[in-house]
Parts: C-alpha cells; structure tokens; sequence
C-alpha cells in the first residue's frame, strides 16, 4: 500500500500553522513533504476538490471493553469504527475487565492496537481496581504506553487521594482526566427536572457535577498540576471552569456531541439510547456548552464512545446501562455547530484535532512538514442515513440511529495509509 500521495485541490484547513487555503498536500513516504518541494513522478494522486483536508482526528475519550467485553466492542472493531468517522487516533479508558492498573495490561491493549486500524492510546488508571482507594503504578503504566490516568465511569472520592494522583502524574507528565461526579448525588437515571418529574424517573442534579469540577480545580489551583475535566455537561460547571481558566488554573475540559445536540427531552419515551452519565441536561445547559466551545471554555470535543449490547439496553430505564457509541456520528453532529455559526471551520478542526493532541501530549494534530501523515478528508455537504445495517461498531446503542446527518469523513490516513475510503 502507497504510502505517498498528492493530495490535490482540497481546502486544507491547519490551525496549528494557521493556515487555510485551497492546494496540494503532498505525503511522502507517510510523512507531510514540504510544499515546495516537486513531485516526484509515479505518486499517485487524489482530487480533494470540495472536500476540507486537515489533521488526522483524535478522540481522547472512548471505550473499547477489551478486554473482558468484546462481545461489545474490541479494539479493532473500534479501530474501524473510528477511522469511519474520521479519527486516525483514540485514547481508550481503563474501565476494562480487568481495568488497566498495571503495566501488563497496558502492554496487552498496546500489543492489540498495533493490529488496529488507527492509533490507540491508553489510559491507565487512576487507582488500583477504580476502587479508590490505593494509586496505581504511574511509571510503569506511563513506560508501557498510557498517555493519561482516569478512573473514568467512577469518580474518585477521596480529594486525598486525588491530590495525590496530580501531584504524582505531574512527575510522569501525565494529565489526570476526571470523572467529575459527586456519587452521593448520582443514584438517579437521568436529568433531574420537569421531564423526569413527567416520566416519574429519579433524577440525577446538575449539581452532582458542579460539586466536584469545584473540588477538581481547587486541587489542580493547590498543586499547580494539570487536571482535564471529562464529559462536561452543565452550564454551572461552564462557569466555574472559565473563572479557573481566568484565574490561570492548569484545567482544561472536554464534552461530547451528545451534550451539545440533545436534551434530557430525548428520554422520552423511556429510550434507554438516550441514557448516560453524567445525563443529558436542559435546554439551557445545551446553550451553555455550545457557548463554551465557541468561546473556548471546553477545550476539546470527544465522543466518550460506550458500547453496548442488546442485553444491556433492551431492558427496563432504570436497568439499563449507561452510554452510547459515537464514534461515527461525531464529526457531523460538530458540522452542525458551524452550519449554525456557532464555531467556524478553524475551531472544529482545534476542537477534534489539535486540543485533544496537545491535551494528552501527543506530536500530532498539524499538517506541519515532517509530521506524520495522519490526515481526514471531509465532504461538510454530504449527507448520509446513520442507519443501523450502517454501523461499523459492533453495538447500536446510539440514539441518533435513522437521523439524517450532513458532513463525513470520506477518507481517512494513517502514516500515509488509507484506513478509510468512501472512493472520494
């Protein structure tokens, strides 16, 4: 498989270089060339003629379920799902069975990805078992491969303890990535308002959040370490994240398409597609996330992709798991907010490329001569049916199945290799 190619007459949108122009991206031998350089004779090319040409995406925020669930998800399925929305790179959380606390771990899901699709990036845990209670091995975990440390899908309860994972993975470089949830609040199944009052479910406040984003930036304020909040879903925890970041707190913060879409107005009809945590909030809390990304309060968006069977979500609200996939439906649910002028073409590309890059340290995100060539191709107006004979993933828990959806990845490189090609 070629490794060089001259990608012609696409809009190549590099935020990172600030640049955005209509040209020729030359790959060679699966890096970027420099654009003055000639073309050697016999590279094969590809016409981008309409389609934007920017940085491989990343989703620093996805679930794999191997190993222990791969009757869910493996990585390699994952792998093919991701570069079929366009991501050449996905950090992976460590809430597998067993949960990723030890370098052996960390080794297998890197020997695993090796045979994927796109990059795979692990994140360790952030405590022995996501119990809590002990740290986990930072260094080795960091040597064999993790690019972050959570307990993500549990929060850490103990601010002892999470202040001493900040001040312990600042020695490693590590970001800690918080599930920012107060649990003693967290026993209901969705939103806590009038549509829960409405279906009679138990809800679950926005403040359950807030209280501990609060407690997050004290600790990353005390320690000068970095902390990233995850799944950023409540205008309250918008506010108190923009005054850290003006008071020149190390917090940066990630929410997903889910959260910037729909409402707590979805789970009607008691659809357990519609059900995840944190829950999907109010109309208010909506308007509040998509102004933090324009305003650049939310960092990053990722998918916090959450596979699920049948038999985890075909059974009454209140049983049923939280979570949904989004690895495929990601990019044009975002194409959306630049239709709607919320953000424009720059920021998409800093908020699925280049910030999830630099957030986890990773020399990606630019199409800089000498990077590597991971790149995405994207048609903003080509529409497709994300219909369930469609997804690539193994699970089909997403609420957005028979939607109508503008935008898509048409081809996605990894090292100068097509992972993904819709023949553009």
């Amino acid at each position: 498989m070629s490794a060089s190619w001259c990608i012609k007459n696409g809009r190549i949108i590099d935020p990172a270089n600030k640049i955005d122009r209509i040209g020729d991206l030359l790959v060679l031998d699966g890096c970027i060339a420099n654009p003055k350089q000639p073309i050697p004779p016999g590279v094969p090319e590809i016409d981008a003629q309409g389609l934007w040409v920017v940085p491989g995406l990343i989703d620093m925020h996805v679930h794999l379920r191997e190993p222990g669930e791969e009757y869910k998800e493996d990585i390699l399925s994952g792998a093919r799902a991701a570069a079929s929305g366009g991501f050449t790179g996905m950090a992976c959380m460590p809430n597998t069975k067993p949960i990723n606390d030890c370098a052996a771990v960390t080794a297998m899901i890197v020997a695993r990805a090796a045979e994927a699709a796109i990059r795979v990036y692990p994140v360790g845990a952030i405590s022995l078992g996501c119990e809590g209670k002990q740290l986990a091995e930072f260094g080795e975990m960091r040597e064999a491969g993790v690019v972050a440390v959570s307990d993500d899908g549990r929060p850490v309860r103990d601010s002892q303890l999470m202040r001493r994972a900040l001040e312990y993975a600042s020695d490693f470089g590590l970001p800690v990535i918080s599930h920012s949830e107060e649990a003693s609040l967290s026993s209901g199944v969705m939103h806590e308002g009038p549509v829960a009052t409405r279906l009679g479910l138990k809800g679950i406040p926005a403040a359950a959040e807030t209280i501990m984003v609060y407690r997050e930036i004290a600790l990353a304020e005390l320690t000068g370490a970095q902390v990233h909040i995850a799944h950023v879903s409540t205008a309250m925890a918008v506010e108190l994240i923009r005054a850290a970041k003006g008071r020149g707190v190390r917090v940066t913060a990630e929410t997903a398409p889910h959260y910037f879409t729909l409402t707590d107005e979805a789970v009607a009809g008691y659809d357990t597609n519609a059900k995840m945590n944190p829950p999907l909030r109010s109309a208010a809390d909506r308007e509040a996330i998509k102004q933090a990304l324009a305003d650049g309060t939310i960092d990053a968006i990722a998918t916090d992709h959450a596979p699920h069977s049948i038999l985890e979500k075909e059974v009454e609200f209140d049983l049923a798991a939280n979570g949904i996939i989004g690895l495929e439906t990601a990019l044009p649910l975002t194409l959306a907010l630049v239709r709607d002028h919320v953000i424009d073409e720059r920021r998409l590309v800093e908020l699925l490329a280049v910030m999830p890059a630099t957030i986890l340290g990773l020399a990606k995100g630019t199409l800089h001569p000498g990077a590597v060539a991971d790149i995405t191709l994207i048609d903003p107006q080509r529409q497709f049916a994300y219909s369930a004979d469609q997804v690539v993933s193994k699970s089909r828990n997403s609420p957005f199945l028979d939607w109508i959806l503008q935008g898509r990845a048409v081809l996605t490189m990894v090292g100068g290799a097509i992972r993904h090609n819709l023949s553009v």
